[in-house]
């Protein structure tokens, strides 16, 4: 009985891809993971963590009202800092992400095989750290990149910029 355990045990190390793929957190991620937590709960003394969430939630929440102005679909939870923006065609991804990263702005696109084929989508993420100079900039360089590319067909009406150009 205990060979034939033995046995299974030594089959399951080679054959199982959990066992196979999965690697272990490294020590400094780990104490990385745990000093982020606590300066969250504020068990470090300060404020600084719930300073921060309240941040990232007010700069996400500005960054998708104005897209959702502009006229994007914008995926994903109100209060979440990465916003999937639908793009839609798979053959304008790549020129959008270009003109994007020309104008000092990254965005993560994701299309086939990792969506559905006309599914496309740009990736933004927002931080605490970004001003509301950066997040403006970000918005302008997302629409027109949009323009550009041709994935609105005709330029959002200038009433959408009124909000984010002239506070």
């Amino acid at each position: 009985m205990f060979l034939l355990f033995q046995e299974l045990i030594q089959y399951l190390k080679y054959t199982c891809p959990a066992h196979l793929y999965a690697t272990s957190i490294s020590p400094p991620a780990a104490q990385q993971i745990i000093s982020s937590i606590k300066v969250i709960l504020g068990e470090d003394g300060s404020s600084r963590g719930a300073q921060k969430l309240a941040r990232i939630r007010e700069n996400s929440n500005f960054f998708r009202s104005e897209l959702q102005k502009m006229g994007f679909e914008v995926l994903g939870d109100n209060d979440s800092p990465v916003m999937p923006i639908m793009l839609y065609n798979p053959a304008k991804i790549p020129a959008f992400s270009r003109e994007c990263l020309k104008q000092n702005v990254a965005v993560v696109t994701v299309a086939f095989p990792a969506t559905p084929l006309l599914l496309a989508r740009a990736r933004i993420c927002i931080s605490a750290s970004h001003t509301r100079e950066d997040l403006i900039k970000g918005l302008e360089v997302v629409v027109l990149s949009a323009y550009l590319e041709f994935i609105f067909l005709v330029f959002p009406p200038l009433i959408y910029f009124a909000p984010v150009l002239w506070p």
